[in-house]
């Protein structure tokens, strides 16, 4: 168990400001001023569009500078919040397993080692590394080869001890095991590209030279881990509707459906089954061509002996880091990778009770009431996932007195700004208003379920936090609605005339994905 002391005051305001809000009454409250009556108003008016008729709908607004509650609609209601859950992840790793703290995969051998034999194991160890690409298993390789290994008579132990063996969360639905957004969470995996999505592998089609032909897949990084079973078809002309399916528990890829001559290649990143031994195989490849050979089969889930020798070391980038793309992408398997990390470092249980029993002692150390919340895994793909938007803006409020806040804040999605490694899941939202580059803050959707919680600058230069979450409702989105308030807070100010106004965006509302999708979900080449 941890034990840390954060302060609390401005915490304790927010809640002691939104219970005022709410309905206790006070015998200091205030009047509210015109501009704040406006911006009442605005934000009343948004909540009354029909999208939300029938649904359940909170806001919460703060002014982190005071506590004060600017304003609160059913700031005390559970609701499902989606990738928001990742605010309390993501805030917990950075407080207790620190923004410098880095994944290790290492390689060791057990057994006599002389002129270029290991007469034993080699052991793949597995430090929970999110970020591993196959180019970082050859780098690994590459280390093995210059210690001067060349046979190995026994197996390749790939070891993934470091986490327990549950692969999916409890709570997920089975229907998104094979989308990369519900990868398998392994110890030991590996990431195709830099969006580091762990335990997938990209899947690209091309079409063949003339009609008639079947398309040239390939996959990143090749593998013999995978296999794919090819049945599309190259046509004249035509729209791409290429589909690639794995079914559960297997790694057979089907591709399905058409390509015209021409036409850009079509790719989608895919879930592996067992993640382990795709690590694996792909290290063992990599062995192979630098010349070391292992005799034996591979082997998983066996521990590294404590006295089996180093031979090969990676580590990964520092946290501080990886939040980047962890908040700027909404890449759930940091999240939850994450979250047995901690478990594992504070209780030596890297596994999902351990790691949020944990989450909830620090957010509940930072003023967050636990006792009206409930969180199931780390990134909010569970539907049991239930937080009050009163609850987040006492989060935002409280960690700006923390000492990495500011990597926090900055790797936070910001409105409008197209940079993919900026904007993240906001870039293409609040583009032209006073939202854009000003708005930090992370999404979340899934079907039914839309939230925006963070911070925005007021046009008084005071740092409002917010958070909106909104449930059961029925349109196809409403994300036009979370912006249209984000866009009100940017505009409010007690100073000017005019005071907040409605102010919908002028960019498209929507990115161009599914109903009840992140845009970074589906990766397209504009969002």
């Amino acid at each position: 168990m941890h034990c840390r002391l954060f302060p609390r005051a401005l915490a304790l305001a927010v809640l002691v400001a939104i219970a005022a809000t709410t309905g206790a009454p006070t015998a200091t409250a205030e009047a509210p001023t015109p501009a704040l009556t406006r911006l009442t108003a605005t934000i009343d008016a948004v909540l009354a569009d029909p999208r939300l008729d029938g649904a359940q709908a909170g806001v919460v607004v703060v002014d982190t500078a005071t506590g004060k509650t600017l304003y609160d609609r059913n700031g005390d209601r559970r609701l499902v919040p989606a990738s928001n859950t990742k605010l309390l992840t993501s805030a917990a790793a950075l407080a207790l397993l620190g923004p410098g703290h880095r994944f290790g995969t290492t390689v060791a051998a057990d057994g006599r080692r002389g002129a270029g034999l290991l007469s034993g194991d080699l052991y793949l160890r597995g430090g929970g590394d999110p970020t591993m690409l196959a180019a970082d298993y050859d780098r690994l390789a590459a280390q093995v080869a210059a210690a001067g290994v060349r046979v190995v008579t026994g197996n390749l132990v790939a070891d993934d001890t470091r986490y327990d063996d549950a692969r999916l969360g409890t709570d997920w639905a089975w229907d998104d095991e094979p989308y990369y957004y519900a990868a398998q969470v392994s110890a030991l995996t590996v990431a195709p590209d830099t969006d580091y999505d762990a335990g997938t592998v990209v899947v690209r089609a091309a079409p063949a030279g003339a009609a008639g032909g079947r398309p040239a897949v390939t996959m990143t990084p090749p593998n013999g881990y995978l296999r794919v079973d090819n049945r599309a078809e190259t046509v004249a002309t035509g729209e791409t509707s290429l589909s690639f399916e794995r079914a559960h528990g297997g790694n057979t890829i089907v591709v399905t459906g058409r390509i015209a001559v021409g036409a850009q290649p079509a790719s989608e990143w895919v879930t592996v089954w067992e993640p382990t031994r795709y690590a694996a195989d792909v290290f063992r490849a990599a062995l192979r061509r630098h010349g070391v050979r292992v005799l034996g089969r591979t082997v998983l889930g066996r521990a590294t002996p404590a006295d089996a020798a180093p031979v090969a070391r990676h580590d990964s980038m520092p946290l501080a880091e990886l939040m980047v793309p962890f908040l700027k992408l909404s890449n759930n398997g940091h999240a939850e990778v994450l979250t047995k990390e901690i478990g594992r470092v504070l209780s030596g249980s890297g596994t999902w009770p351990a790691g949020l029993a944990a989450i909830s002692e620090y957010v509940a150390d930072t003023g967050m009431d636990t006792g009206t919340l409930r969180q199931r895994d780390g990134s909010g793909l569970s539907r049991l996932t239930m937080i009050p938007p009163a609850q987040f803006a006492a989060l935002l409020g409280a960690v700006r007195a923390e000492p990495w806040f500011d990597t926090w804040y900055a790797a936070l999605p910001v409105a409008g700004n197209p940079d993919r490694a900026v904007g993240g899941t906001l870039r293409s939202r609040m583009r032209g208003t006073p939202a854009a580059n000003n708005v930090h803050a992370k999404t979340g959707s899934l079907t039914g379920a839309s939230s925006l919680s963070g911070y925005v600058t007021d046009a008084d230069g005071r740092l409002l936090a917010f958070s909106v979450v909104l449930n059961n409702y029925l349109a196809a989105s409403v994300k036009g609605l979370e912006d249209q308030i984000a866009i009100a807070l940017a505009s409010y100010s007690e100073k000017g005339a005019g005071g907040a106004r409605l102010a919908p965006p002028t960019a498209p509302e929507a990115p161009r994905t599914p109903a009840g999708l992140e845009c970074s979900w589906v990766k397209p080449a504009t969002c």
